[in-house]
C-alpha cells in the first residue's frame, strides 16, 4: 500500500472570529450599498457647493489681477476628479440596486455588488477628506511683477530697425549707463525705446528688472518715484503719502541691490535721478542702464548722457515704402494719377513716420485723384481752418455768414475721422503736436515764411522769443507761457493767441497798436482790465474773453466799436467778479448794457455769453439776431428771481450749452407748455449745469429736452429730485443721448428719475455728496451693451438698493470709488 499524507487542520475561536469579521465587512459593502449611495450623493453635493463658494472667492482674486494658489488649485483638480468618479458610480447605482435580494442583505451577483459597494465606500471616504481639507482663508496671492513688462507695439517702422540694432549692442556690449535717444516729435523715439523694452523679454540677458515710465513735459519727481514704487513692490496708500525724500530712499535701498533699466520716455528737461531714488549707472559694461528719449540735444547734454543717438526722419525711399503700406496697393492702384499725388503727400511729410502712418491711414480709402487732390489741400490748410479761426484767417469772409461755417464744421469733421484731430469733448478738438509741426510747415511752404507763423504754446517762455523780423509776424501764439514783457512792433499781425496766458494780469497798452489785428484770444487768463486804447482794434473779427473769470472792467462802447466782430465768446467771463462792476464797465447791471452793444454788431454769427440778471435776460431774448446766433448761455447771480422763463431759452436755435449758477433765490425752471414733447424746443441743446441755486427744487424740463449729453448738477441744497413726477416724466425717450450725468453735494436728493431708464449712450455716473440718494434709475436692460463707469464714494456704493439681483451683478464691476 502506498503512503498516505493526511493533514489535519486546528479550527481555534481567534481563527473562526478573523473570517467572521473578515466576511462580515465584505457583505457590508453589499448591505450598505443603497445607504451608501445616498450618502455618496448627498456628501458629493455639498462638496460641489463648497467647490462652486471657493472658485467665486479664486474668480473675484483673480479678476484683481491675483494667482490662486497653487494647494486650492491641486485641490479643486481633485474635486472634478472625484466628481465625475462619483457622478457615474451614483448613475450606476439603480442597475446594483436591482441585484440586491433578501431585504438588500445579499446580491444576486454577490462578487460584483461587493466590488460595486466597495468602490462606493471608498468614494465617500474620499469627499469626507476633501470636505475636511477644503478650508481655505487665502486662496490667491499678488502675481509678482515680471522682470520684463511687454508692451504693444506694431511691428517695427521701415528704417528703425538697424537703428534698434545699434543702441541694443550698445547697451549689451559697450561701457555705458546713461543712453539718450533724441529727435523731433513723431520721428519715433518712443516707438523705438517700446521695440528695446520689448528686446529684454527675448534676449538672454542678466537684468533683474527694466522699468519703463512716461515722464512728459510736466515733471513730477512723485510720479515716476510712483511707477517705479510699485514696480519693486513699495506702492501702497501709506507710502504714496510719504515726502519725496523718504521714497527715495526706498527706492535706493532696492535698486542698488539689482541690475536694472529705468527706461524714461518723453523727458523735457533734466530728470534729477538721485532725488527720484535711482541710484546713478557708471560707464561700465556690465552696469546698470538708463535710457530716455527727448526732444533736444542739450537735454542729453544735462542728464550727463554716456552716448546719444539722433533719432533721424527717415530716407525718401523709406518713407515711400512706409507710406505705401499704411495706404495699401490696392488704392494706389486704382487710377494712374493717384500713384504721384501719393508721392507728394510723403514729400509734404517730410520723413516724419507719425506723419506718414497717421496721413497714409486716412489716405486708404480715397480712390479717386479728386480726392487726393483735395486732402492735399486741406491739409495745406488744417493747422488754421477751424471755423472762428477761419475768420481772424480771413479764410471767412463778411458775406459767407453759416454756409462756409457749416463747410468749416465739415472739414473739421473730415479731419477728426481721419485722425488728424482728436475730439476732447463735445465742441473741443486738439491737433497733436506732430500733425501740428507738419501743417506748419505745409502752411509756411516749407521755411519760405517761417517765421510768419510763431507758435510757441506751453513752452514755458518768461521772455519774448528771439525774432528776428517781428514786423512781418501774422500769426503767433503764446497760449499756457508767463512772458513778463511783450512791447515788440507786429504792424502785419493778424492772430494773437494769449490763452491760459496765467502771468498775464494786464493787458500790454502795445496791443492797441496791433492794428491789424483780426483774432484776439484771452480766454482762461487772469486780466482784470480791458484797456480803452483797444478801440483802436477796429478790424477785430475774433474776441474770445472766455473763462476770464477775473474781468470786472470792459469799457462802454468798446464791444460795439469791433463793427467787423463775427465771433465773440464771453461765456464765464467775469465769473469771480460776484457781479461787483463798476459803473463805466458794460458788464454793470448784469449785462443789461452788454446786450445793447451786442446789438450794434451787425455780422455777430457766434455768440456765448454771460447774463448777471432777468431784465438783461429779456432784452437779450427780444434780439432776433442774439437769439439766432447764440451757442453758449450762462445765467448768474440773478438777484430777486425766483424762476427763469425756459420757453423764452428753448427758442435759441443755437444753443449748445446752457448753466444757470449762483441764483440762491431761484425756487423754479418754469414750464408753460401744453404740447407735444418732441416741439418743445432746446433741439440744439447738448450740455446743462446748474450749480449753487440753494432753493431749486427740480429739473424736470431735462425730459423736454431731446438730445442732452451731458448733465452736471451740483450744490442745490433744496433739491429732492432731479425729475419730478408729472405731466412731462412720462416721456420714453428722455435721456436717450445722455453720455453723461454728473450730481454733487445734493445733501436732499432721494431720486433722478421715479423709473429705471434704458440710457442707451450713457458712459459715465458720477454721485458726490449725496447720501439720501439710495436708489439709481437703473435695472438689468439699462446701459445694455455698454460698459459704463459709475463713480462715488465706496459706503454710498454698498447701501445703495437696486430694482433686483440681476441689476445689481449687472453694474457690480462698473464702479470706481472717489475716495
Amino acid at each position: 500500500m502506498g503512503n498516505i499524507c493526511q493533514i489535519s487542520i486546528s479550527c481555534d475561536g481567534a481563527f473562526f472570529n478573523r473570517c467572521l469579521d473578515c466576511f462580515l465587512r465584505k457583505a457590508a459593502y453589499i448591505s450598505n450599498l443603497q445607504d451608501n449611495l445616498v450618502a455618496l450623493d448627498t456628501e458629493l453635493r455639498k462638496l460641489i457647493a463648497a467647490k462652486n463658494d471657493l472658485m467665486r472667492r479664486v474668480n473675484d482674486a483673480e479678476r484683481q489681477q491675483m494667482r490662486r494658489l497653487d494647494q486650492v488649485h491641486v485641490w479643486v483638480s481633485r474635486v472634478e476628479t472625484v466628481e465625475t468618479e462619483a457622478g457615474a458610480f451614483i448613475g450606476d447605482g439603480t442597475q446594483e440596486i436591482e441585484k440586491l435580494c433578501l431585504g438588500g442583505c445579499c446580491s444576486k451577483n454577490c462578487m460584483s455588488s461587493y466590488k460595486f459597494g466597495k468602490q462606493v465606500a471608498r468614494k465617500l471616504r474620499d469627499i469626507k477628506t476633501l470636505m475636511g481639507e477644503g478650508v481655505f482663508e487665502v486662496v490667491a496671492d499678488k502675481v509678482p511683477e515680471p522682470a520684463v513688462d511687454e508692451r504693444p507695439t506694431e511691428p517695427t517702422v521701415v528704417g528703425l530697425q538697424s537703428q534698434l540694432e545699434e543702441v541694443w549692442r550698445c547697451l549689451v556690449e559697450e561701457p555705458v549707463g546713461i543712453v539718450g535717444l533724441y529727435g523731433m516729435g513723431g520721428v519715433g523715439k518712443t516707438t523705438l525705446l517700446t521695440h528695446i523694452n520689448n528686446k529684454f523679454l527675448g534676449s538672454p540677458t542678466n537684468f533683474d528688472l527694466v522699468i519703463w515710465v512716461v515722464v512728459s513735459k510736466d515733471l513730477r519727481l512723485e510720479s515716476i518715484q510712483e511707477v517705479i514704487g510699485e514696480k519693486i513692490g513699495l506702492l501702497n496708500d501709506a507710502w504714496k503719502k510719504g515726502r519725496i525724500e523718504q521714497k527715495a530712499r526706498d527706492i535706493f535701498r532696492i535698486l542698488k541691490g539689482k541690475k536694472f533699466v529705468v527706461l524714461l520716455d518723453d523727458i523735457w528737461q533734466r530728470v534729477d535721478l538721485t532725488k527720484v531714488g535711482v541710484p546713478l549707472p557708471g560707464p561700465l559694461i556690465n552696469a546698470s542702464k538708463v535710457v530716455f528719449t527727448t526732444r533736444s540735444e542739450e537735454v542729453c547734454g544735462s542728464m550727463e548722457a554716456h552716448k546719444n543717438f539722433k533719432v533721424e526722419c527717415l530716407s525718401g525711399n523709406d518713407a515711400w515704402e512706409l507710406f505705401r503700406q499704411k495706404v495699401g496697393e490696392e488704392t494706389l492702384n486704382c487710377h494712374p494719377d493717384i500713384l504721384e499725388l501719393a508721392q507728394t503727400v510723403t514729400k509734404k511729410c517730410g520723413g516724419l513716420p507719425l506723419a506718414l502712418i497717421t496721413t497714409g491711414r486716412a489716405m486708404a480709402c480715397k480712390k479717386t485723384p479728386e480726392e487726393w487732390s483735395y486732402a492735399i489741400e486741406v491739409l495745406r490748410t488744417s493747422s488754421s481752418q477751424f471755423p472762428d479761426c477761419w475768420i481772424g484767417e480771413g479764410l471767412l469772409n463778411e458775406r459767407a455768414e453759416f454756409r462756409v461755417r457749416k463747410e468749416g464744421y465739415y472739414i473739421v469733421g473730415i479731419l477728426v475721422h481721419a485722425c488728424l484731430l482728436e475730439e476732447v469733448e463735445e465742441d473741443d478738438v486738439k491737433m497733436h503736436d506732430v500733425i501740428q509741426d507738419m501743417a506748419l510747415w505745409l502752411a509756411c511752404d516749407v521755411e519760405k515764411e517761417k517765421e510768419n507763423y510763431l507758435v510757441y504754446g506751453g513752452a514755458g517762455l518768461r521772455e519774448a522769443p528771439d525774432v528776428i523780423e517781428w514786423e512781418k509776424v501774422k500769426r503767433l501764439s503764446l497760449m499756457e507761457n508767463q512772458i513778463e514783457n511783450l512791447s515788440e512792433s507786429m504792424p502785419s499781425l493778424k492772430v494773437l493767441n494769449l490763452s491760459r496766458y496765467m502771468g498775464l494780469l494786464e493787458l500790454p497798452s502795445e496791443i492797441s497798436k496791433l492794428v491789424s489785428l483780426e483774432h484776439l484770444d484771452l480766454s482762461t487768463t487772469l486780466i482784470r482790465e480791458i484797456p480803452e486804447d483797444l478801440k483802436a482794434l477796429v478790424n477785430l473779427k475774433c474776441l474770445n474773453l472766455e473763462n476770464a473769470c477775473f474781468l470786472f472792467k470792459i469799457p462802454l462802447q468798446l464791444i460795439s466799436n469791433f463793427s467787423r466782430l463775427h465771433v465773440l465768446r464771453m461765456f464765464g467771463t467775469g465769473y469771480f467778479s460776484c457781479g461787483l462792476y463798476p459803473e463805466d464797465s458794460v458788464l454793470f447791471g448784469g449785462g443789461e448794457l452788454l446786450v445793447k452793444e451786442l446789438l450794434d454788431l451787425k455780422h455777430l454769427e457766434v455768440l456765448r455769453l454771460t447774463l448777471g440778471s432777468s431784465r438783461a435776460l429779456q432784452s437779450f431774448l427780444t434780439s432776433h439776431m442774439l437769439r439766432s446766433c447764440t451757442q453758449a448761455l450762462l445765467l448768474q447771480d440773478f438777484k430777486g428771481s425766483t424762476s427763469v422763463d425756459v420757453p423764452g431759452l428753448a427758442n435759441l436755435k443755437q444753443l449748445k450749452r446752457l448753466r444757470i449758477s449762483d441764483c440762491y433765490e431761484l425756487v423754479e425752471l418754469k414750464i408753460d407748455y401744453a404740447g407735444e414733447v418732441q416741439h418743445f424746443g432746446f433741439h440744439s441743446l447738448q450740455s446743462f449745469e446748474v450749480s449753487f441755486c440753494s432753493e431749486l427744487k427740480d429739473l424736470t424740463l431735462l425730459v423736454l429736452i431731446p438730445n442732452l449729453k451731458s448733465i452736471a448738477v451740483t450744490d442745490c441744497e433744496a433739491m429732492e429730485e432731479i425729475i419730478s413726477v408729472g405731466e412731462f416724466a412720462g416721456n420714453p425717450n428722455a435721456f436717450a443721448k445722455l453720455q453723461y450725468l454728473g450730481i454733487g453735494n445734493l445733501p436732499n436728493l432721494k431720486s433722478i428719475y421715479w423709473k429705471p431708464l434704458p440710457f442707451p449712450c450713457l458712459k459715465e455716473l458720477t454721485i458726490s455728496d449725496c447720501y439720501e440718494l439710495k436708489k439709481l434709475p437703473l435695472d438689468s436692460n439699462s446701459a445694455k451693451g455698454r460698459k459704463i463707469v459709475i463713480r462715488g464714494a465706496a459706503n454710498w456704493w454698498r447701501n445703495l438698493q437696486w430694482e433686483d439681483e440681476a441689476t445689481q451683478n449687472a453694474f457690480l464691476s462698473c464702479f470706481q470709488s472717489l475716495a
